[in-house]
């Protein structure tokens, strides 16, 4: 059984304009009548159903030459389309985050570039500013991989409202200096894990019991810490230790750093950090006193 155009394109749910089209780049075998008319066999009514539900996928023309050519096959089409449907999915997403991001804070517009940034933008970003404050230092790699922003496809309005600021910080020249002094004190071993879970340990009763860090009480705990300080880095617990303490703290106990503690949990959807701040703050105050 044979069909003329506008048969073919009546059965199917197509334009003649369509058929004709499909048919000259040869996607639809034909013959002529003796009276110039195209015809077309039953193969091309399936033929030309799956050409239609391909373009309704979205799938162009050239990929579904290549399906009826046998150059591709369908399964292999479907799964790539699939895949770049999903990036087209998770970037709109991220525009639509952005937006109403923006509504709730129009004079956030002039940073829509950052909001709306590809996934390998964010990274470039991310592994810039690794790359200046750690380096690629093997042994460091596992405080690289916990520092890493990831900011998710379907990021909420606060993940999104995060990562703008947290962008902002990685920028700041300022901030990738006191983060590489950060990372210098710990490969030096003057600042590592260990000091900090005991100055958690000792001077978080403190606090909560308002201590004040001018009084003897605190003098004598200080003391304390200092002495086991010195211990463990083999050096007299001296002023030039205190001195050394009171900087060390100075630069961990910058607000820029635990704000970006803070942001990378939200941004990664984590709890939120321990706040340290107090503790460092009053740990330096003491020492000053004590000194």
């Amino acid at each position: 059984m044979d069909h003329s155009i506008g048969e073919l394109a009546l059965r199917v749910g197509v334009t003649v304009k369509s058929v004709r089209y499909y048919s000259d780049l040869g996607l639809l075998p034909s013959w002529r009548t003796a009276s110039g008319h195209r015809r077309f066999d039953e193969d091309a009514v399936d033929r030309l159903e799956l050409i239609r539900r391909l373009r309704a996928l979205g799938i162009d023309v050239p990929t579904v030459q290549a399906v009826l050519t046998g150059e591709r096959t369908l399964s292999d089409v479907a799964t790539a389309h699939a895949e770049a449907l999903a990036v087209q999915i998770r970037t709109l997403q991220l525009r639509q985050t952005a937006l109403r991001l923006v509504a709730q804070h129009p004079e956030e517009i002039a940073v829509m570039d950052t909001l709306t940034q590809t996934g390998a933008q964010r990274q470039a970003l991310v592994t810039d500013f690794l790359d200046a404050v750690i380096g690629d230092d093997p042994e460091l790699g596992g405080i690289r991989q916990t520092l890493s922003p990831e900011l998710p496809d379907d990021a909420t309005d606060h993940q999104l409202g995060a990562w703008l600021e947290l962008s902002a910080l990685m920028r700041d020249d300022t901030f990738r200096t006191t983060v590489r002094q950060m990372v210098a004190d710990y490969r030096a071993d003057a600042f590592r894990p260990d000091v900090v879970s005991t100055l958690r340990q000792r001077v978080g009763p403190a606090l909560e019991a308002a201590v004040d860090p001018a009084s003897p009480e605190a003098g004598a705990l200080i003391g304390e810490i200092t002495k086991d300080y010195a211990a463990r880095v083999g050096r007299p617990a001296d002023d030039e230790l205190r001195t050394q303490l009171i900087n060390l703290l100075g630069t961990a106990g910058d607000p820029r750093w635990h704000r970006y503690l803070q942001l990378l949990a939200a941004v990664n959807g984590w709890d939120a950090p321990e706040p340290l701040l107090p503790i460092y703050h009053w740990t330096r105050e003491a020492l000053q006193h004590a000194g």
